[in-house]
């Protein structure tokens, strides 16, 4: 780098973002110089990058398909998310790893646990034995070519290959998918506009069958809701009747249309509840006689009776007949039902989620946001209406119709009843009929289906067959969708009528309904729908009668579809007959009896609602039509004085009628301006060219006055409308009208109010769906008007050819069945429509549009096309946008997206439409847009800077808009410019950074940003990845001088190339830009690793860099990150659960899963890029500077390797549970720092979880792998250096490392092959220098010989067999590994809990065999050696398996290893091992003093040694130095130097057999002690440690020994009564089941406290478990045991309570309470007895029995239970038990007495127990029974004079009391001195003669005898 590079560089630090390349510039001077091919597309944009599509509209009746698959934008993760689907797909074709975890858990699970307990006499198993077993054992599979010699370089090519076998070429595809909820940059797919529709549900209408058949029925089917008391669909129409009922109304019915003969209908629910009921209503032909009487038949009559009512049936038949002729025409109510739709989804039940037909739980991730939205407010599951399985039900009961209650009012109340259990219509007599009905789902796309204006739904393949409609929806509330399709029906509903004034004969009345066109008769249109088995389309529709009814209430519903252009002389006109029922001379069937009607059109609106109409009696006057009813007419005649009898509501479904008043002014003015037809005449407005600007204002600021569903309705025009009056300002008297300013306004405040208004219809970026779909499909630049309205969408290319597609669509053809039934043909009519009355032009979407079948043809673009715009949309966009101000430019940010999409795709369009999509990108816009695109980013940046703590959720929705802006301009504009917008924005962010109060938060807008803009599917391209960095000033590396102190990888001399590939130089970032953003904000942040992750999966997944060359392209532009990663090493999470300690930073630590991620990320680059490139680099980097990077790289390994770990136990405890188990799932969102799998879903299949173990197992092998192939070309790398020593010892620990961690066994092979290959190159690595690794190494390699996985086995024998070889023929011999093999043994066998002996049995014996077939070394002493070793190995083999079996009982196991280690008295390294073993089985279990002795033990040992190697005065001489602190430490006294010489090769070379080793084991011991509460004794470990200390002047540590022992002897002194060191108690067992205890005795060592009831439990319950419960018995006494009274099936234990006993002359020397405690080895207890063998009896007669215990070794030991190996009784006669009593009482009383401080309490009760008068066996009466005669037994005078000086000391003892207890007492305690004084005088009184009473013989001179006590003595 030159120095003027390097200075700039020192200006820049990474927070500044460097000004990048000329993007257009570069790429035109630096024409690509690759040949076409992989490479050559990384250059540049390919040339169909941007492509615009026409997508026509096609037919009402058909969805519109979306464009093809669009080539590149599918690339980027904008639109192509790694969701696990995806990463499923990529996960295909696994290989299951086999793990060491599984097969052990399997194992385990089929192991029958062996029990037994007995030990074998001897410590060791026999050798002959352990040779047999061994010999007869089988061996593992044996390696070909371990034993043959190959070079190196053999070697190595011989593991490469193997290693890349099989592997997994995408690693990133092996780990979950990147968090959802960080993809900030993901877009949904944004759904055509389509017509509403809710979830369908299909019911079909099989057969109707009464009990009697004579007349036709009629039946009628909809949908309410009783909740929202709404009918929400239009009626469907049904006649089941027989072709024989049918002919009885053929006179009536002369034509019938296939259309009125469906018998299935679809309906579509948006808000299903459980409110909703599918009413069906009855009619018959109308006949003479009320509802009750024509119903009365089918109540009574049966078929089954026919015979019965033969007569009667016929004659209802016959009425029948002449009813039909006559009054065929007429209908009457019948009967109606109502079936309630939840209980048929429910009792059903809904559909399983597993059901092949059932797409609940799947669909897109839109789709699922929609769905959403739809059921915002129905929250009742249970009415999922689209998936239950199909039900068919027979409806039986009929409800007869009530004259008088036919309204719907009437009906909601019956509905609501129905619910009731006690409802009213169950008591009320049914009409019995049996209506077949099939409810279900309906399907995606019904064959043979009409639309609710009767057209025919794709696909329909035969036009002959029974049709199936579709019913239209009334929703019960608002649904916000846009029209699509042309839509114009009209529903009128005659509601009730009030003729009860209206004289002459009115009751059998019928309303005929007509739609008029005008006033004349013939002008009637046939618009009405036909019902059903009748004509397509009438000309009238009459209401059902009810006989004599002068006030008749309706409930029909007419269905018209009316004309696109209505007049003011449309009309609906109402005709009122009276029917005749009787055929009477001279009566009409029918005669009118009133008229009155409605004007359809009014100011130029619809008119819809409720009405209340006069009713006239006599026809309307001409020119009625224009007027209302309610105007009164000269000499016309009204019902009732004119008011308003008749009652009718009309409502409209149409696309074309807002009906509503604000957006009908909007149209109409737009519309008046266009047609430029002026004057006109709105309401009461004249339109002029004066006022016409005003008003057109005040209209686009009155639309917010508008409703908003109907604003929704007509969104697209709306929009279409508002961008017209923008891009083509209109001329008003010559003058241009600017109306953008205005225009920009409403749309702002329009957007913003659909957005507030519909919160639940967006995506995750706060964008409206409605509104997204409208400028992704709808919006096109206006470029003439009679252009048909199209879809226009901008997407990134369809496919490769360079030509532009523009389909384009027919004009409507003759078969479009929108405008059906009119004499003209369409075309005209459409042209008639456009060309005649204003307000409809503006509703036109009757256009082209919409014609079925437009062609796709390709339209090659015609150049003379008219595209003058007059204004730019963009350019009006922007300059509006910049210079607006408040309350609008606040709306505009609120919804930039809107603003940035329009502008996007009007610039897209603008450059297809002016032919500019081949000029250079410089030139594609003015300057003067570009600098309002400059001023908008630069404006909106510092928004976001300002703004982004007040209002959080507008930055970040403006945030991600800009940078999606950004992102979609790098496919439009200059590059190089949208570079520098970037830059803006960066600045922007950064300056506010050092003032900001939250930085996180603005970090995290900016890192969005920078995710969101590398989203681009160009992404690489953009990066510039094939362009070389500025080359070095000097052409030769040796001569550059400069260094660079940031680099990683830096040294004095280096080469230029390779240094700047690691870092982020200027340079760097100046070409790749966009990849260097991501390394100056790739501080480890969670946002930061997921966006790396995310890019690194897509260009995983993308098939443009699948060629490894482009691959290391790619690769490249990562490689500053490497140093990024190290650097922040401390960060990651440390999965061994030691925090860092230091990690200094102000970071915390990073979670698990962003570590998981970020080491991940790590290994991705690196394995597309070092296989290919690290190779060449790395061998020119100095030696020094490797040495730095490669420490850092052991340390990322040992992250990698530990990351790897944790996952696999991760999985290992995601298999074990179960997988419905209580494990609560957390799904780790924004805060919850839980560990996750993405897919994390408490319901997983078994299916799902294996896959997700088998994944996991790939991914932790191919991680492992990527770590070893990086090992191996370290190796290859630094064999030339001087260094290699230090680098090769960091790659065997990473190996060492990774052996350590939970691996697959297919890793574990190529591990191994690596560390033979590396042990086989560099033996001395391992022999000659560090023992450490040596001794790791056979550890790990012996743990992997037990591996349950065979090809693990196999691997390790096969290692450890060369190592031994290779030691060997270095020294000709292999004590070094002899030994650690030995130790690590011993180590693996005392620390693992599960250890498999049989494993390693195999392995042994593999061992041997390779020993056997190796012939280079059968000659030598080679072989022979190996088998001692593996023979001894097996020994301790054999010794692990009794371990196994004592794992549950504590002093059993260490008694065990007790044993063990005795076996090594001869070998102190193993001895040694297992006295650590020992003491860390004691830590486990708290028995910190024991832990402690066995640390003294070691110590000892350790002293032994050093002190044979050489006299050093400081050292401790052996074990006599520590006998102070135990008398047990003699053991350890060495063996003679005869036996073993510590020089020997091998003999005591572990870590501890030196002075640092000692002095550790002594700092350990104190520690123990410490915990032990021993603090005495930790003063005589520092006694051997401070000479230490002193001798190596190493005063810190003397500080801290004198400190602690400070401490220690702190804790003595202000310990009141002691802490209580331990509880003890004899143990016996008996009994043959014990085996090896039968009839031993132990003295255990309890915790302090320790009650006797505990230990008998726990003991008790250990041995029931073990022999069951009624083998073992406890015995209640400590008599001494018969054995021959004892059940030999039955296990017996005697426990009883010991007290430490002392000879009078030991007690002068245990003073402390400490002393007392410690170094005990008798025990006593006492048993009490009578001769005639009660336990207790009278004072003459109560013998006691004083047992003494001694025990092998003194407590505390290295062990809790010791051997009893002495047994003295003493028994004492009654007179003795007497003595030790009164002794015992007189003590108690001055120990009271002389307490300091005093304690009256206590006086009192002592003094109470020895002068109360109500004492039993109290003091007098024991004078009284041995000492009122002189005993005739001269042995007992000596006894009898001891008694008598006992009292006399109790007396003296007592009046001591009572003197101290008056001083003490208060004024009421006087009298009860009183009475204890009282007491005393009389005992004293009593006891007088007793004491005074000597016996003369003992004061005459006697001859000396022995102790006349009768005592045993039984050893």
């Amino acid at each position: 780098m030159t120095s003027t590079a390097s200075e700039r560089r020192a200006f820049l630090p990474l927070t500044e973002v460097v000004e990048p390349v000329d993007f257009e510039e570069y790429v035109s001077s630096h024409a690509p110089g690759v040949e076409p091919g992989p490479l050559r597309q990384l250059m540049e944009f390919p040339q169909d990058d941007l492509e615009l599509l026409h997508q026509d509209k096609e037919c009402v009746t058909l969805e519109p398909p979306l464009p093809e698959e669009e080539e590149y934008q599918h690339y980027s993760t904008t639109y192509t998310p790694h969701n696990s689907e995806r990463q499923r797909e990529r996960q295909r074709g696994l290989v299951k790893q086999t793990f060491e975890l599984d097969e052990a858990a399997s194992a385990e699970r089929q192991d029958d646990q062996r029990r037994s307990v007995s030990l074998d006499e001897t410590p060791r198993g026999s050798w002959a034995s352990s040779i047999f077993d061994l010999k007869n054992s089988s061996p593992d599979a044996l390696l070909p070519s371990v034993l043959e010699r190959t070079a190196a370089e053999d070697m190595d090519h011989r593991n490469t290959e193997a290693r890349l076998q099989g592997r997994h070429s995408d690693l990133l595809g092996l780990y979950p998918p990147p968090d959802e909820d960080e993809a900030v940059e993901r877009c949904s797919v944004i759904e055509v506009p389509k017509e509403h529709c809710g979830q369908r549900i299909m019911v079909k209408c099989l057969s109707l069958k009464f009990e009697i058949e004579i007349e036709p029925i009629f039946g009628t089917l909809a949908l309410y809701d009783v909740k929202e008391k709404k009918k929400i669909s239009e009626n469907f129409y049904f006649d089941l009747n027989s072709d024989q009922m049918k002919s009885m109304l053929k006179p009536h019915t002369p034509h019938t249309a296939i259309s009125t003969l469906a018998r299935s209908a679809i309906f579509s629910i948006t808000y299903p509840s459980a409110d909703i009921f599918l009413v069906i209503k009855l009619e018959k032909v109308l006949q003479q006689g009320d509802i009750g009487e024509c119903c009365e038949p089918y109540m009574v009559m049966k078929e089954s009776d026919s015979s019965k009512h033969k007569e009667k049936l016929e004659k209802l038949r016959l009425q029948a007949e002449q009813s039909c002729n006559r009054l065929g025409r007429f209908r009457m109510p019948f009967a109606w039902t109502a079936i309630h739709l939840v209980n048929i989804v429910s009792s059903v039940g809904g559909l399983d989620r597993s059901d092949p037909d059932s797409d609940s739980g799947h669909g897109t991730w839109n789709e699922r946001k929609k769905k959403g939205f739809e059921r915002m407010s129905v929250g009742e599951d249970m009415c999922n209406f689209a998936t239950f399985r199909p039900a068919t039900l027979t409806v039986t009961n009929f409800f007869k119709q009530e004259g008088d209650r036919l309204s719907d009012e009437d009906l909601y109340k019956f509905l609501a009843d129905m619910r009731r259990p006690s409802s009213v219509l169950r008591r009320l007599r049914p009409v019995t009929a049996q209506l077949k009905i099939d409810i279900s789902p309906a399907p995606d796309s019904p064959h043979y289906c009409l639309s609710p204006e009767l057209l025919h739904v794709k696909p329909y393949p035969d036009l002959r067959v029974r049709p199936t409609k579709d019913v239209l929806e009334f929703p019960a509330r608002y649904v916000y969708t846009p029209h699509t399709t042309y839509r114009n029906l009209l529903y009128v509903y005659p509601q009730s009528l009030n003729f009860s004034s209206r004289q002459g004969s009115v009751r059998n009345i019928a309303v005929k309904v007509q739609f008029m066109a005008a006033e004349d008769p013939s002008q009637a249109l046939p618009v009405i729908f036909g019902k059903s088995s009748c004509a397509e389309f009438t000309r009238e529709a009459y209401t059902s009668v009810i006989y004599h009814n002068k006030s008749p209430e309706f409930y029909e519903e007419m269905k018209m579809k009316i004309p696109a252009n209505l007049t003011d002389n449309h009309h609906l006109l109402f005709t009122f007959y009276h029917i005749s029922c009787q055929t009477k001379q001279n009566t009409p069937l029918e005669t009118p009896v009133g008229y009155t009607w409605i004007p359809l059109m009014q100011h130029g609106r619809l008119r819809t609602g409720s009405f209340s109409l006069p009713v006239s009696v006599e026809k309307p006057p001409p020119s009625y039509s224009v007027l209302t009813p309610d105007v009164s007419l000269p000499g016309m005649k009204w019902v009732d004085n004119h008011k308003g009898v008749f009652n009718v509501e009309v409502t409209a479904a149409s696309s074309v009628h807002t009906q509503d008043p604000h957006l009908d002014k909007f149209f109409t003015l737009v519309y008046v301006l266009e047609e430029y037809s002026f004057p006109f005449r709105l309401k009461d407005v004249i339109i002029t060219e004066a006022n016409m600007e005003g008003e057109l204002k005040a209209s686009m600021v009155a639309l917010r006055g508008a409703l908003l569903d109907t604003c929704v309705r007509f969104l697209h025009q709306l929009l279409n409308k508002i961008i017209q009056l923008i891009v083509y300002p209109p001329v008003i008297s010559g003058q241009i009208v600017n109306l953008g300013r205005t225009s920009f306004e409403a749309m702002a405040l329009f957007v913003n109010q659909i957005h507030k208004n519909l919160e639940g219809n967006q995506d995750q970026h706060g964008r409206n769906n409605l509104l997204a779909s409208y400028i992704h499909y709808c919006f096109r630049l206006p470029t003439s008007y009679d252009m048909p309205m199209q879809y226009a969408t901008l997407s990134r290319a369809t496919a490769r050819p360079s030509s532009l597609h523009l389909a384009r669509s027919k004009s409507i053809s003759n078969s479009n069945p929108d405008l059906a039934s009119t004499p003209v043909s369409p075309d005209e009519e459409v042209q008639r429509i456009i060309g005649s009355k204003g307000i409809d032009r503006s509703h036109s979407w009757v256009n082209s549009a919409y014609a079925p079948g437009g062609s796709r043809s390709v339209l090659r673009r015609n150049p003379n096309s008219s595209c003058d715009l007059k204004q730019l949309l963009h350019e009006e966009l922007a300059l509006q946008w910049v210079v607006s101000t408040s309350t609008v430019r606040e709306a505009a940010l609120q919804q930039a997206w809107f603003f940035f999409q329009l502008m996007t795709k009007s610039m897209a369009h603008h450059l297809f439409l002016t032919s500019k999509l081949d000029v250079p990108r410089r030139q594609r816009f003015p300057d003067r847009y570009v600098d309002d695109i400059a001023a908008l980013v630069c404006a909106i940046s510092a928004d976001i800077a300002n703004r982004y703590h007040k209002d959080v959720e507008l930055v970040e929705r403006l945030n991600n808009s800009l940078a999606f802006f950004l992102n979609d301009l790098l496919s439009l504009m200059d590059r190089g410019f949208v570079f520098n917008l970037i830059r803006t924005y960066y600045k922007q962010i950064a300056n506010k950074l050092h003032t900001a109060q939250n930085p996180s938060s603005l970090n995290a807008l900016r890192m969005d940003f920078t995710r969101i803009v590398c989203s681009h599917e160009h992404y690489v391209v953009l990066n510039l990845p094939c362009s070389t960095l500025s080359p070095p000033a000097s052409p030769s590396p040796s001569t550059s001088s400069t260094t660079s102190q940031s680099s990683a990888f830096s040294s004095m001399v280096q080469d230029q190339g390779v240094a700047t590939m690691f870092e982020l130089s200027v340079p760097f970032r100046q070409q790749h830009f966009l990849s260097a953003l991501i390394g100056e904000v790739f501080f480890l942040h969670k946002k930061a690793i997921s966006a790396v992750h995310s890019l690194l999966c897509s260009h995983d997944a993308d098939p443009r860099y699948a060629d490894p060359q482009v691959r290391a392209h790619v690769a490249q532009l990562y490689l500053p990150l490497v140093p990024i990663v190290m650097e922040t090493l401390h960060q990651l999470h440390d999965f061994t659960g030691k925090q860092n300690t230091y990690a200094t930073r102000q970071y915390c630590s990073l979670n698990p899963t962003p570590t998981h991620i970020c080491v991940i990320c790590f290994l991705a680059p690196e394995r597309a890029f070092l296989i290919s490139f690290l190779c060449v680099s790395l061998e020119r980097i100095n030696s020094l500077t490797f040495k730095k990077s490669q420490d850092m790289k052991a340390r990322l390994e040992e992250a990698i390797l530990g990351t790897i770990g944790a996952r696999q136990e991760m999985v290992r405890r995601h298999r074990e549970r179960s997988p419905y188990g209580s494990q609560e799932n957390v799904r780790w969102r924004k805060n919850v720092t839980h560990w996750r799998q993405n897919t994390d879903r408490v319901d997983k299949t078994k299916a799902e979880m294996e896959q997700e173990s088998v994944v996991d197992g790939n991914l932790a092998t191919e991680a492992s792998l990527v770590v070893l192939d990086t090992l191996e070309i370290i190796v290859k790398t630094v064999v030339a250096s001087e260094l290699k020593e230090s680098v090769l010892g960091g790659v065997l620990r990473v190996l060492l490392h990774s052996m350590a961690g939970n691996q697959s066994a297919l890793f574990l092979q190529h591990c191994f092959t690596t560390q033979r290959a590396l042990v086989y190159k560099f033996p001395e690595m391992l022999f000659e220098e560090d023992t450490e690794l040596c001794a790791d190494l056979c550890l790990r390699l012996l743990r992997h010989c037990s591996s349950s996985v065979g090809s693990v086995r196999s691997h390790a024998s096969a290692s450890l067999y060369l190592l031994m070889r290779q030691n060997f023929e270095i020294g000709n011999n292999f004590a070094r590994v002899k030994m650690q093999v030995t130790m690590s043994l011993s180590s693996l066998v005392g620390m693992s809990q599960n250890f498999n002996e049989d494993h390693l049995r195999h392995s042994l014996k593999t061992i041997l065999t390779y020993a056997e077939e190796d012939l280079e070394l059968r000659d030598t002493p080679f072989p022979e050696q190996v088998q001692d070793l593996v023979f001894n190995l097996h020994m301790i083999l054999t010794d692990t398996v009794k371990m196994k079996e004592h794992q549950q009982d504590p002093e059993m196991l260490i008694d065990l290893m007790y044993r063990i280690a005795k076996g090594y008295q001869n070998s102190p390294d193993l001895r040694l091992t297992w006295l650590q073993n020992m003491a860390g089985k004691h830590s486990e279990r708290g028995n910190h003093a024991e832990a402690a002795h066995c640390l003294v033990h070691s110590a000892a040992l350790v002293a032994e040694y050093l002190n044979m190697l050489e006299d050093c005065r400081y050292l401790p001489i052996g074990c006599v130095t520590f006998q102070n602190i135990s008398s047990n430490v003699l053991e350890e006294s060495a063996v003679s130097d005869d036996i073993l010489s510590p020089e020997e090769e091998g003999i005591c070379a572990g870590k501890y057999f030196s002075e640092s080793g000692l002095v550790g084991l002594l700092e350990q011991a104190a520690a123990s002690f410490y915990m032990a509460a021993m603090y005495e004794a930790i003063n005589e470990v520092y006694k051997i440690l401070l000479p230490i200390h002193e001798a190596n002047r190493d005063f810190k540590k003397l500080a801290t020994v004198h400190g602690k022992l400070q401490d220690a002897f702190n804790k003595v002194y202000n310990q009141v009564s002691g802490t209580m060191f331990g509880t003890y108690f004899r143990v016996g067992f008996y009994g043959c089941r014990f085996g090896d205890l039968d009839e031993q005795e132990f003295v255990y060592k309890e915790p302090s406290i320790t009650k006797l009831a505990e230990i008998s439990h726990r003991l008790e319950e250990f041995y029931s478990e073990r022999f069951g419960d009624d083998v073992v018995e406890i015995i209640k006494d400590s008599n001494p045991v018969d054995k021959n009274k004892m059940d030999p099936n039955k296990a017996y234990l005697q426990i009883t309570y010991v007290e430490p006993f002392f000879d009078t002359y030991e007690l002068k020397e245990r003073i402390t309470y400490f002393d007392k405690n410690y170094n005990l080895r008798t025990f006593m207890y006492c048993t009490p007895f009578t001769l005639d063998g009660r336990a207790h009896g009278d004072l003459n007669e109560q013998y006691k029995r004083k047992t003494i215990l001694t025990t092998s070794h003194a407590f505390p030991y290295i062990k809790t239970r010791i051997n009893v190996i002495h047994k003295e009784e003493i028994i004492l006669v009654p007179m003795e038990v007497a003595i030790e009593d009164m002794q015992k009482k007189t003590q108690e009383l001055a120990f009271a007495t002389n307490q300091d401080p005093s304690d009256s309490k206590m006086l009192q009760m002592v003094l109470q127990g020895c002068v109360g008068t109500t004492v039993n066996q109290g003091p007098l009466e024991v004078a009284q029974v041995f000492l009122s005669d002189i005993p005739d037994d001269p042995k007992l005078f000596r006894h009898h004079n001891k008694l008598r000086l006992c009292f006399k000391d109790f007396t003296k003892r007592c009046e001591d009391a009572l003197r101290k207890n008056k001083t003490l007492i208060g004024p009421d305690q006087k009298e009860y001195h009183r009475e204890m004084e009282r007491n005393y005088n009389k005992l004293k009184e009593a006891l007088g003669p007793l004491i005074n009473r000597k016996i003369p013989q003992l004061y005459r001179t006697l001859n000396s005898y022995s102790r006349s006590s009768l005592r045993r003595v039984d050893c």
